[in-house]
């Protein structure tokens, strides 16, 4: 590796190498977006996948039309880009969906206040989607 190095002379060699040794969540983009739901309570998730983070802003933007609800499986934990709740959404976990069955269906508030119930009878295996979600914004990152 050192010859190498000599070669090809130190700013294009560390540049080789900080490109070639870049660590793949490094490299993965992350987005924030809020959410409402019908009681007017906000909340942000993250996305780190470039065709979710697509299918966000092509919500906000009134391209897509029929997926446009938030679902996700729920950390019983706060995130630093979602404060406000003791919970947020895996961002490996979250999708959009157009319609879904009653049993993951409630509120923001509701969530918080039963957060030690969660994946159990209430939102079993932790799926959460409220379907009243709406997206209202990007967010910048935390």
């Amino acid at each position: 590796m050192r010859r190498l190095l000599a070669k090809l002379g130190g700013l294009a060699a560390a540049a080789m190498l900080t490109v070639g040794m870049a660590h793949p969540a490094q490299a993965a983009d992350r987005a924030y977006f809020e959410f409402r739901d019908i009681t007017g309570s906000k909340a942000v998730f993250e996305l780190t996948d470039e065709a979710k983070i697509q299918q966000a802003r092509d919500i906000l933007s009134g391209k897509e039309r029929n997926e446009i609800h938030v679902v996700g499986r729920i950390v019983k934990r706060t995130a630093s880009y979602n404060p406000r709740w003791s919970y947020h959404l895996d961002p490996s976990s979250v999708r959009f969906f157009e319609v879904a069955i009653e049993v993951c269906d409630a509120t923001m508030p509701y969530v918080e206040d039963h957060l030690d119930e969660v994946g159990g009878a209430f939102l079993p295996g932790g799926y959460w989607c409220p379907w009243t979600s709406r997206l209202t914004r990007e967010v910048p990152a935390p």
